[in-house]
């Protein structure tokens, strides 16, 4: 593990945005941007020192531009499989995947990433 880059968080938008039943389903690009506004003005809570946010959408989140201190990251298809990919292309990099998808943390574990449900990045 490279202690000198910061953190990568990849954060699992939909499965983030669909742990409250908030009405996201209406907008869900909408509640996407939200998800990213947020994080970009309060990071990542409990997390000190350098980090990198990623936050992943797909579906009709697509799109979803990215703002300073958060990179969004359209998956061209599935989301999770777009994570893995995040993950091993973060090589010696510490990296945290947020996410209550138990098969993705399953997945993302195996490659090294801790893993932390979305209570971690929603008020």
């Amino acid at each position: 593990m490279n202690d000198h880059l910061p953190l990568l968080v990849v954060v699992d938008a939909a499965n983030v945005v669909g742990s409250v039943p908030d009405g996201w389903w209406r907008d869900r690009r909408g509640a996407a941007e939200r998800l990213r506004d947020r994080l970009a003005a309060d990071g990542v809570p409990g997390v000190s020192g350098a980090v990198e946010v990623v936050l992943v959408v797909e579906g009709a989140a697509r799109g979803v531009e990215s703002v300073p201190g958060v990179r969004v990251s359209s998956a061209p298809g599935s989301g999770d499989d777009h994570i893995v990919e995040v993950v091993a292309s973060a090589g010696e990099r510490a990296v945290l995947v947020v996410t209550a998808d138990r098969e993705l943390r399953r997945r993302v574990g195996e490659l090294g990433a801790e893993v932390a449900g979305p209570r971690t990045v929603r008020p």
